[in-house]
């Protein structure tokens, strides 16, 4: 008996994006990769949406589906940005009401995958393009996810304020209590390419 594709099955096949799917539990391997049929897309093209919940800038989203949008014409893309907190309370405040609105998640802080993995949030899923452009250490074991992004997050100080002897040589170092309001957090994005 044939299984019927659902919209689902086709925004797993976009993992290619290197997003996060959420749907059904946990594996013990990760799956062979899977190859975006017309089937597939044709089964999708039935549903026609797909809804992404993200923590990335706006833009960068927006851009995201248009491409997906151009690559597969009729499917729309619905995109929920928020905070990566906002996101991880939101996905489990819906799951807790056995609510799967999301079809795909990015977010930005590696730690929410672990949680949502142990609780059986995620399916696996690797599609050719993952396993062709994304390298091992990138992907989880289990294809549950696969790591698009990576900040760097850096420690620097004032010069003419602190000795490179008594600067802080690790981020354990600024736990220390002489550091206590003297330390400022900046995020900038780097500017992708266009």
């Amino acid at each position: 008996m044939r299984k019927k594709l659902t919209r689902r099955d086709i925004v797993k096949g976009s993992a290619a994006l290197g997003l996060t799917m959420f749907a059904s539990p946990l594996k013990a391997a990760a799956p062979e990769p899977v190859a975006i049929t017309p089937g597939l897309i044709e089964a999708a093209l039935k549903e026609g949406k797909v809804i992404l919940y993200s923590s990335m800038d706006l833009p960068v989203g927006e851009k995201l589906g248009k491409a997906f949008e151009a690559k597969y014409p009729g499917m729309q893309v619905q995109i929920e940005r928020s905070g990566s907190e906002r996101l991880f309370q939101r996905v489990a405040q819906e799951f807790g009401s056995n609510i799967h609105a999301a079809d795909i998640i990015n977010t930005s802080d590696a730690s929410h995958i672990i949680s949502w993995k142990k609780n059986g949030w995620l399916a696996p899923f690797v599609s050719e393009d993952i396993a062709q452009h994304f390298l091992p250490a990138f992907r989880d074991p289990d294809g549950m996810s696969a790591t698009s992004r990576i900040y760097l997050s850096s420690i620097a100080y004032n010069t003419n304020l602190v000795k490179p002897e008594d600067a802080p040589k690790s981020f354990a170092d600024l736990l220390d209590p002489k550091w206590a309001g003297k330390m400022v957090k900046d995020i900038r994005p780097i500017a992708a390419p266009s």
